[in-house]
C-alpha cells in the first residue's frame, strides 16, 4: 500500500469514527491524565519543529515526565473504560520508548529526527481512546492533521496526474470539512476564549486559500497556499491541539 493511500485511509478512518462513532466524552481520570500529558507533549512537539537543543529538551523532558506520570499511576491498573483494553500497557510502554528515542536524538543534536518520532506519541493516544470509546478535542485536531498531511506531502505528485486539479480539490473539500469540525466539536470554554477563535479562524482561512486557488486553477498559488498550511494549524496545535 502506498504512503498516500496509507494516509488517506487513515484520515478517513478517523473522519467516520469521529462522526459516526458511539463515543463517550472525557469524563474519567484516565483520559484526564493522558489530557494533562498532552499539552506538555504539544509544547515538545512544537520545539523539536524548531532551531533550538535546549528549548528542545526542556520541553521533552517536561513531556516525558508528565507521560511517566500517568505511566505510574494507571499503567498497570486503569480505570474505566480503559480497565477492559489488553492493549493499554503495552501502549503506555510504547509510548514510554517513544519519548527515550526522542531524548536520545534531542541530545544528538537531531531535532527533525526526534519531531518524526514524537509524532508516534500523537497516535498512540488517538489508538488508546478510540479503542476504549473516548474522542476528545484533540481527536478532531489530528483528523485535519492526516489530511492537512495527505495535501502538503503528496499534492504536487496529486496535481501532475490526469485531473489532478480535481483530485486535489476533492481532497482540500474533506481539509475544508474537517476545519468546520473544529469549530462545531470545540468545547463552549474554547468557543469562548479569544485567542483560540483568533487561530482557529488563521486555519480556516487557509484552507479557503487553497480552495480559491484550486478554482482559479492558479498553479502557482496552489502550491503556496499548499505550504501555508501547516503554519497556522502547528500554532493551533501547540497551544489548543
Amino acid at each position: 500500500m502506498s504512503t498516500r493511500v496509507s494516509h488517506s485511509l487513515k484520515a478517513i478512518s478517523l473522519v467516520l469514527s469521529l462522526s459516526f462513532g458511539a463515543f463517550a466524552y472525557a469524563a474519567d481520570p484516565v483520559t484526564d491524565l493522558m489530557q494533562a500529558a498532552n499539552a506538555p507533549y504539544r509544547m515538545a512537539l512544537y520545539k523539536t519543529n524548531g532551531k533550538s537543543q535546549e528549548e528542545a529538551q526542556q520541553a521533552l523532558v517536561q513531556a516525558q515526565q508528565a507521560w511517566n506520570k500517568l505511566s505510574s499511576q494507571v499503567g498497570a491498573k486503569p480505570a474505566a473504560p480503559y480497565d477492559r483494553d489488553p492493549a493499554f500497557a503495552a501502549s503506555v510502554t510504547q509510548a514510554s520508548k517513544v519519548y527515550e528515542q526522542a531524548l536520545k536524538e534531542v541530545s544528538a543534536g537531531q531535532l527533525g529526527d526526534a519531531h518524526n518520532t514524537l509524532e508516534r506519541v500523537r497516535d498512540i493516544m488517538a489508538d488508546m481512546r478510540q479503542r476504549n470509546n473516548v474522542v476528545v478535542f484533540s481527536d478532531h485536531m489530528n483528523a485535519y492533521h492526516s489530511q492537512m498531511e495527505v495535501i502538503m506531502m503528496h499534492g504536487n505528485e496529486t496535481l501532475a496526474q490526469p485531473k489532478g486539479m480535481l483530485l486535489l480539490t476533492a481532497q482540500a473539500g474533506a481539509l475544508s470539512y474537517l476545519a468546520k469540525q473544529l469549530e462545531a466539536q470545540a468545547t463552549a470554554e474554547l468557543k469562548q476564549n479569544v485567542e483560540f477563535a483568533g487561530l482557529l479562524k488563521a486555519v480556516g482561512q487557509s484552507v479557503v486559500n487553497l480552495e480559491a486557488a484550486l478554482l482559479n486553477q492558479d498553479l502557482a498559488a496552489i502550491k503556496e497556499a499548499t505550504g501555508k498550511l501547516k503554519g497556522p494549524y502547528s500554532k493551533l496545535f501547540a497551544k489548543f491541539g
